[in-house]
């Protein structure tokens, strides 16, 4: 009795192992700049776009009213978010724009709207989400990176590590070849692989020492001047919106061209471009050559 009682232990189904969750298996998109000038249509498109995705959450990165007009401001902040309540049925995180925030009053009323301080931080699974504030200038203060410096210690083993801000400061040193400057000291001791910003209504993205430095651009933000100039796709001048996968600690961000009014509807993985695209910007898909 007792050799057959352990023979049928021996051979009896076993249950499959638990397998671990992984530490990070999520989707978000991201959302460019809606002023200044906003222009027709062009926010509806990105917003209806991305609810049909349905990501975990949104960032917008700034500049989500017209601004600098203390009669209008209430009334701006009121319709945006009307926008957002009817379109946006995630979690929506909104960063300080120098059109949101330009003195205490509206930097007030940018918080009392939005719901979010002009510097924040969060968690998603196992990834650090790090927000800080140049709305009124044109790099980032002392206060901002001392917040990020504590931030990024006080969460060592989150992986990966993203740091969102409005103004690109970082766009002309980058284009030089320079790298000295304070807060690229702080990602790469961090080992910080992901800064976001917004404001130049174009798309934007140089990586140097292993951090990818990106601008979401214009969503719905005017860009006449810069296609009067003979700017185009080339040089990042286009709507669109960015829609980002993380899965352990990798970050895969997919740009977004609006068609319709607002484009040709490409789409293009951000590693492609790096200063300018890599790809054929009539199409990209003609450099991958797809199979038919």
């Amino acid at each position: 009795m007792l050799r057959r009682n352990l023979l049928q232990t021996l051979f009896a189904p076993q249950p499959a192992p638990v397998q671990p969750a992984p530490a990070n298996d999520f989707h978000f998109a991201m959302l460019g700049d809606r002023t200044g000038s906003a222009q027709p249509q062009i926010y509806g498109r990105a917003l209806r776009e991305i609810a049909l995705l349905s990501p975990d959450f949104v960032i917008d990165v700034g500049d989500s009213i017209q601004g600098h007009d203390d009669a209008k401001n209430e009334e701006q902040w009121r319709e945006v978010t009307g926008i957002w309540a009817s379109q946006i049925k995630q979690k929506h995180y909104s960063i300080a724009g120098n059109h949101d925030v330009w003195d205490d009053r509206s930097a007030h009323l940018y918080t009392k709207y939005t719901g979010f301080p002009l510097r924040y931080s969060f968690t998603h699974q196992n990834a650090l989400f790090v927000v800080l504030d140049n709305s009124r200038h044109a790099a980032l203060a002392p206060l901002e990176l001392e917040y990020l410096e504590s931030q990024l210690a006080a969460h060592p083993r989150y992986e990966p590590k993203l740091v969102f801000f409005h103004k690109p400061f970082w766009e002309q040193p980058l284009a030089k070849g320079q790298v000295n400057f304070a807060l690229h000291s702080i990602l790469v001791k961090h080992r910080v692989g992901r800064v976001v910003s917004g404001h130049r209504h174009k798309f934007i993205r140089y990586v140097r020492d292993g951090v990818a430095y990106m601008a979401c651009g214009s969503s719905g933000g005017d860009m006449h001047g810069k296609l009067v100039r003979g700017e185009g796709f080339a040089q990042g001048c286009f709507y669109h919106h960015i829609w980002a996968r993380v899965k352990g600690g990798e970050v895969q961000f997919a740009v977004r061209e609006l068609d319709g009014m607002g484009g040709h509807g490409r789409l293009f993985a951000a590693e492609d471009w790096d200063g300018a695209p890599k790809f054929d910007t009539g199409d990209p898909a003609i450099s991958s050559r797809p199979a038919t």
